[in-house]
This record gives structure tokens, C-alpha cells and sequence, in this order.
């Protein structure tokens, strides 16, 4: 019923706007030719010229408005059925679907500009929902073991009498837990959300030295403690124009590797030179090294190939490494012999 009215009412329309133009075109037609020929015309003539034109407008508004129809069919509902359709599937828990785009010829720029937003925001839900997913699955995963470990310090707690030697330890070991479980969530977080979402970096131009040296610092108080012998060989005015945050996330992951690694009294070197395209940042350190083995999985999420470090870590850091790496379009490569440590070259655009 509502589909009829809305056809009355276009019709109508037409059939005024029809009815007004023709009228007026033939008023003035009629008004030249009989000022400029002297012809009269009688109420006879005048009664036929007006219901030929009736007629003609009737037939005029029926085609205007049966065009209009198909003209609406092809190029607005067709576009609004697909995209309400898509938006149910949304609804409904489908973050896959896509509106594919109208054509130019038969539809307006404005409908190809809603369907790129919409296409656009299927794809960053469909990428939220697998964050969260992957980020529920990980997370219920890899928190047992923390939680596990806080509860049996917690119930060793509640022992009566207990020394406080014991009580300062097993206190000391729950913040431990807590920590590595916070550090294990926002790295997982990270994570997801550099692997399921599109992530356009910001580039801006920066003094790639002096971010590297911002980084180390931060390990001060590491090397200090453990008598770590640091070697900087640091090019200077080497810029580039990048993430300047993602690429923090890199140094700070490979250089917090590089001082769990080491010993005390080791040594933790690092290194920036460049060429005319490239800037290559070297992270070396003397600590236990790794495995041919170990070496072709430690891109991977969670993999930890020395576990007597595993609760200092969460098999995260290089996987994030890796991923920031891809996204700024560099390269990293790793060098390792056991017993003898590891080299991490990452390799990026200069400006």
C-alpha cells in the first residue's frame, strides 16, 4: 500500500510539473502565433487544443514517472538494498561482508562514497572482533600459569607463623606474576591489534641516533646493577621518516631481549650506520645465544626457546618486533651461536 501511495504521489508530481510547463509553453506559443499571423480562435478550436494536451500531459507524467521508477530501482534502491542487507548481516554477527561498488554510470558519486564508508567500517569491526577473539583465546590461555602461581604464593601466605623471610618472598613472587601477567596483556594487545586491524603508521621525521639513545637509557639502571659493559657506535644526523612510536616499541622489545639475555658482566652493543637509501641498527649481546632451531621460530607468538628466562618474558616481544618491522617496510635478521649471543639487525628507509 505504502509502495502505491509513494507511486500516486510521483506521479503527481510529475503530472503538475508537466501540466505547469506545458500549459505555459503553449500559452506562449498560441499568444506569438496569433499576434504575429492576426489568427482567432474560436472556443471550438480551443476545447480540442485543450484536451489534446490533457491527454498528452497524462501520458507525459506516466512516462516521466514510469522512468523515474526503473531510474530509482537501478541506480538508489538496488545500492540501498545492499547495503541494507549487508548492515543485518553486521548485525548479526557477520563482519565479512562486503557492499560491492555501484557503477559510475548508474549511480551518483555520493552512493560510491557510502559504500567505501561502509566497506571501510565492516572491515575495521571484522578486525576488532578478531582482536578481541584472538585476544580472549590468548589470554585464557597464557594467564594460567601467572594465575596459578599467584594463587599457591597467596594460600603459602596464609600459613600461620610464617617467617618473614618466607612472607617477604612469596610476596615478591605474587607482584612478579602480576607484573608478567600486565606485561603479557598489553603485549597481547598490541599484538592483536597491529596483526587484525589496518594500521596506517604516521610518518614524521625524526634523528633515528637519538631515539636509539633515548632507548638504551632507559636500561640504565640494568647495566649498572649487573656490571653490563655498553659499546655505542652511533651514527650521526641519520633521519628518517617513520612511526617514530612503533619504532620505539622495536628498539625498547630488542634491547629488553638483549639485557634479559646477558649476564652480569657481559656486554650489549649497539650500533647505527647508513648508506644513501638505508639506515641498519645492530643489537648485539653476549648472552646465551640460541639454536638453529630456536632461531626459526622466535618470530612466532609465545614461543619461548630459552625457558629458564620464561619468567621474564612472554614469548610477545619479537613477534610485536616482527610485525612493526612489516609495517614500516623494513627488514630484521638474527645472527645467533649458543654460548656465544646473538646480533639483531633491523634495516629501514632513511628520509
Amino acid at each position: 500500500m505504502k509502495r502505491f501511495l509513494r507511486i500516486i504521489n510521483h506521479y503527481l508530481a510529475f503530472f503538475l510539473l508537466a501540466a505547469f510547463l506545458v500549459t505555459c509553453c503553449i500559452m506562449l506559443f498560441t499568444s506569438t502565433l496569433m499576434n504575429s499571423l492576426g489568427i482567432t480562435l474560436t472556443g471550438e478550436n480551443l476545447e480540442t487544443a485543450a484536451k489534446l494536451t490533457f491527454g498528452n500531459v497524462l501520458l507525459l507524467s506516466l512516462l516521466f514517472t514510469v522512468v523515474d521508477i526503473i531510474r530509482r530501482k537501478m541506480t538508489v534502491d538496488r545500492t540501498a538494498r545492499r547495503i541494507a542487507e549487508a548492515a543485518r548481516k553486521i548485525v548479526a554477527g557477520d563482519f565479512s561482508v562486503r557492499v560491492p561498488l555501484p557503477s559510475r554510470m548508474g549511480s551518483s558519486e555520493g552512493f560510491r562514497e557510502i559504500v567505501d564508508c561502509f566497506n571501510e567500517m565492516a572491515q575495521e569491526l571484522s578486525g576488532v572482533e578478531t582482536l578481541r577473539t584472538d585476544f580472549i583465546s590468548n589470554v585464557s590461555h597464557e594467564m594460567k600459569t601467572p594465575l596459578a602461581a599467584m594463587n599457591n604464593y597467596g594460600r603459602l601466605l596464609q600459613a600461620p607463623g610464617l617467617p618473614e623471610e618466607k612472607r617477604m618472598e612469596y610476596a615478591r613472587g605474587i607482584a612478579d606474576h602480576s607484573r608478567r601477567l600486565a606485561d603479557m596483556i598489553t603485549n597481547i594487545l598490541k599484538l592483536s591489534r597491529l596483526e587484525n586491524q589496518q594500521i596506517f603508521p604516521k610518518g614524521e621525521r625524526f634523528n633515528l641516533g637519538e631515539q636509539l639513545c633515548e632507548a638504551l637509557l632507559q636500561f640504565e639502571n640494568i647495566w649498572e646493577r649487573e656490571n653490563i659493559e655498553i659499546e655505542t657506535d652511533i651514527a650521526e644526523d641519520i633521519m628518517v621518516h617513520l612511526d617514530r612510536e612503533l619504532l620505539s616499541l622495536v628498539w625498547n622489545n630488542l634491547l629488553s631481549n638483549a639485557f634479559k639475555f646477558t649476564p652480569a658482566g657481559g656486554k650489549i652493543s649497539l650500533s647505527l650506520t647508513a648508506d644513501e637509501s638505508h639506515a641498519l641498527v645492530k643489537i648485539q649481546d653476549s648472552g646465551c645465544g640460541m639454536s638453529p632451531e630456536t632461531g626459526a621460530h622466535i618470530f612466532e607468538k609465545f614461543y619461548q626457546g630459552d625457558t629458564s628466562h620464561a619468567t621474564r618474558g612472554n614469548g610477545l616481544g619479537l613477534a610485536l618486533v616482527k610485525r612493526v618491522v612489516d609495517i614500516v617496510h623494513g627488514e630484521i635478521t638474527v645472527e645467533s651461536e649458543l654460548g656465544r649471543g646473538s646480533i639483531f639487525t633491523v634495516k629501514v628507509k632513511r628520509a
